[in-house]
């Protein structure tokens, strides 16, 4: 029961001065313990070692670190590890451990659960709950950050915001997690080893290119015209695709940031030429490369995985104008690997109202 308490991730250092100041603790002590949450991941004042017990006490009298809690763990055969986290009682999120041969890239999820009932997505049929705190995503990192460098002996080097939720809804809190992610005084990662990952939302891209913001930017693109983008995302009803090209063009031209356009490949739906030539001709509005995503089905939906000799076709005529390509397997397929497919799993969530009724109409 936090009560009463004040969160104290909550405060930036100087606040926390303040705060130890009515106290009656000296201002170093702020250094000290800002040093513990963000540089060290600690989860509880009983970590901080080198601060007295009665200053512990203290801190447990008046504060608390919202802190996440492993609820479920599964391991795939490909070592892709997915963790339910549990933030507060029937509240739960993922965070994804993805092993290569060339990289260790953890996937972490911004809000519980999902507005935007995309139609291929897990996380789509739940309804959003809340947003995460910084100090929420911030954990996630450092948990899977540990299972990389303790199981696999491997140092974390790409984190991308990809789990469950739209990160351009949860703003403040994504960037001020990504601000102690890259930060001398937090895990000191740097920011283009970061991609923060959207649905499509064209006023908050522009945002992003007015905060000048330092991470890499992917839109889940995974269809190049309207009509075939309405029936499976229904942001795209908000956010046509001509927007979405002047916010991307927009972003550009105040980062310099090359855009990537992540494209799940369903079978019969999306992966035909005539799609791919729609595709090279919106990629052109902006430097940028292009994923391909082998998909993996959710229980129950509509969409399957494209043939192999589809996705090759569809990488090759890409390749062939020039267009960067890589085509990402499906990771975690002995496992419940799709984004929201755990915590359906836990039940933590309700499905939607209008998700269920989107299915039976």
């Amino acid at each position: 029961m936090t009560g009463d308490l004040l969160n104290i991730r909550s405060l930036n250092q100087e606040e926390l001065i303040e705060q130890l100041s009515q106290l009656g603790e000296k201002s170093f002590r702020a250094k000290q313990i800002h040093e513990w949450l963000w540089k060290k991941g600690a989860l509880s004042f009983e970590e901080m070692t080198n601060l007295s017990f009665g200053l512990r006490t203290l801190l447990q009298e008046k504060f608390y670190i919202d802190a996440l809690h492993v609820t479920d763990e599964q391991i795939s055969k490909d070592k892709t590890i997915k963790c339910a986290f549990e933030i507060e009682k029937n509240k739960v999120v993922e965070g994804v451990l993805i092993p290569t041969s060339n990289r260790m890239t953890a996937c972490i999820s911004s809000q519980v659960g999902c507005s935007l009932a995309c139609t291929f997505c897990a996380t789509g049929r739940l309804q959003l709950l809340r947003n995460l705190t910084h100090g929420e995503i911030f954990d996630q990192v450092v948990y899977l950050k540990k299972q990389a460098e303790t199981r696999y002996q491997t140092p974390l080097t790409n984190i991308v915001y990809m789990g469950m939720g739209e990160p351009l809804l949860n703003y403040k809190s994504v960037l001020k997690s990504i601000d102690y992610l890259t930060s001398s005084d937090g895990l000191g990662i740097s920011p283009r080893r970061i991609t923060v990952s959207t649905a499509g939302i064209a006023k908050m891209i522009k945002k992003l290119g007015d905060d000048e913001v330092r991470f890499n930017l992917a839109l889940s693109l995974h269809a190049a015209n309207d009509e075939k983008r309405n029936k499976i995302m229904e942001i795209n009803e908000t956010n046509s695709l001509g927007e979405l090209k002047e916010a991307l063009q927009y972003f550009h031209e105040k980062t310099g940031t090359r855009v990537t356009f992540e494209y799940i490949i369903f079978k019969d739906f999306n992966d035909s030429i005539k799609d791919a030539v729609e595709l090279a001709e919106f990629a052109k509005c902006v430097p940028c490369k292009v994923n391909i995503i082998e998909y993996n089905p959710i229980d129950g939906g509509e969409f399957s995985q494209a043939d192999v000799q589809k996705v090759e076709l569809f990488a090759k005529f890409l390749e062939e104008r020039n267009i960067i390509v890589n085509v990402r397997r499906s990771r975690g397929k002995d496992i419940d690997a799709a984004c929201g497919q755990l915590a359906n799993k836990n039940k933590a969530i309700v499905i939607s109202d209008r998700i269920l009724k989107k299915q039976h109409d």
